[in-house]
């Protein structure tokens, strides 16, 4: 579908588009899904003489899903067996079947004219070893890989506009509406309500990439301190027993919501005073966004696109790297979230603390930038009838109004 669409696809309603995209064009490949794109390209299109000049760009989302089968599936692929060698993969795992397998993920890697991903620090993470390159790093060396960090949707995040939140504001009033927004925290969640108290959240899938476990490990040394701390999320159900048997171990400074709740997710970012990110791996990370737009400082674990977006000290606090091995909780990674929060907890209410506020509410977090970035690389590509965007349109909202069928 994705390669017939182009052929189709018809804009011609807008002052920005004419017409069907044609032969020309920069196919966006996202994550292993994708990977028979550039191989159905060369074999089934370009030698017929269609999409001549086309190329591939494969960006790698989270590497750790590749896409892995047993090698005797590449027959269902319709590929010739000059693919093999592309596919062909071994690895020291059983699963889903013991020793040869085919991989997805490397034949998009080895088959695309560019790979990227969505942060330059999870870019150099992926090269950086078999550990945080998931044994694909050997074939990102052979090709290279560019980072380009994402943005955000900032008319959804806006604490300006925010139908969600008690009191609305923005840089310059953040100060007095934050301690209105943290009391409609408190009781939304059923904390006893205090507006001095620093209020600790986490918002995120309950799992292991996300370091969960992580931080209910350390959420009872954490209890010591005078604070409260706000969890919302769903994932694996011994998790999520865990966090239950917390709160019931601390009724009065610990909640944990295990529901999706997307009101609730814009209560905490506006009521909270720290966001909590103990990720053992985060390719780019969105919540770090959404909290800095807040002015809800970020204490972060030191990986992938958080160590881009999140500045020690003026923009949030790193705990440093935690180990990515995901079948236990490392100790010494607990104590990285203890004394990093008990860090971040001597400076709020401090001045230094109203300038960190200040300093993540004035980022620039929307997709112009990265949107740039993304369209100069394309350009590079040389695909004839690629053209720069408008700068300051905002094109996709745009071409939605636009699509005609085909």
């Amino acid at each position: 579908a994705a390669l017939e669409a182009p052929k189709v696809l018809n804009l011609n309603n807008s002052e920005y588009f004419s017409g069907p995209y044609g032969e020309d064009v920069v196919f966006v490949c996202n994550d292993w899904h994708t990977a028979l794109l550039p191989c159905y390209l060369k074999t089934m299109y370009q030698p017929h003489g269609i999409y001549k000049n086309a190329k591939v760009v494969f960006c790698i989302h989270n590497i750790a899903y590749q896409g892995r089968f047993a090698f005797s599936d590449f027959s269902l692929l319709n590929l010739p067996g000059s693919f093999k060698s592309s596919f062909d993969f071994t690895d020291g795992y059983d699963k889903p079947v013991k020793g040869r397998k085919i991989n997805w993920m490397k034949a998009g890697i080895l088959e695309s004219n560019r790979v990227l991903t969505v942060s330059p620090y999870y870019a150099q993470e992926l090269l950086s070893g078999i550990e945080r390159g998931v044994e694909l790093e050997s074939y990102l060396r052979m090709t290279s890989i560019t980072g380009i960090v994402n943005g955000m949707d900032t008319n959804e995040w806006n604490p300006v506009t925010d139908k969600y939140i008690a009191v609305n504001y923005d840089a310059a009033t953040v100060m007095d509406a934050k301690p209105l927004n943290k009391e409609a925290l408190q009781a939304e969640v059923g904390l006893p309500i205090d507006r001095d108290i620093p209020v600790l959240v986490f918002i995120g899938r309950l799992e292991e990439q996300k370091g969960s476990d992580i931080l209910a490990a350390a959420i009872p040394e954490i209890m010591d301190e005078n604070v409260q701390v706000i969890i919302l999320g769903t994932g694996k159900k011994k998790l999520e027993r865990q966090l239950e048997s917390l709160e019931e171990m601390f009724p009065d400074k610990f909640r944990a919501v295990m529901k999706f709740n997307a009101p609730l997710a814009h209560q905490m970012m506006a009521g909270g005073d720290i966001i909590v990110i103990p990720s053992r791996f985060e390719p780019c990370g969105l919540v770090q966004f959404q909290g800095m737009k807040y002015g809800t400082a970020p204490v972060c674990s030191s990986t992938g696109g958080l160590v881009d977006t999140v500045k020690e000290g003026k923009t949030g606090f790193h705990m440093g790297p935690f180990g990515v091995e995901c079948y236990a909780v490392d100790k010494a990674d607990v104590e990285k979230i203890i004394t990093t929060v008990k860090r971040a907890l001597k400076v709020i209410g401090t001045r230094k603390f109203e300038e960190i506020i200040q300093n993540c509410m004035a980022e620039e977090l929307s997709w112009k930038g990265p949107a740039k970035k993304w369209e100069q690389l394309l350009l590079s590509l040389g695909v004839s009838g690629s053209e720069p965007g408008i700068d300051g349109e905002e094109i996709a909202p745009l071409a939605k109004e636009n699509v005609a069928t085909p």
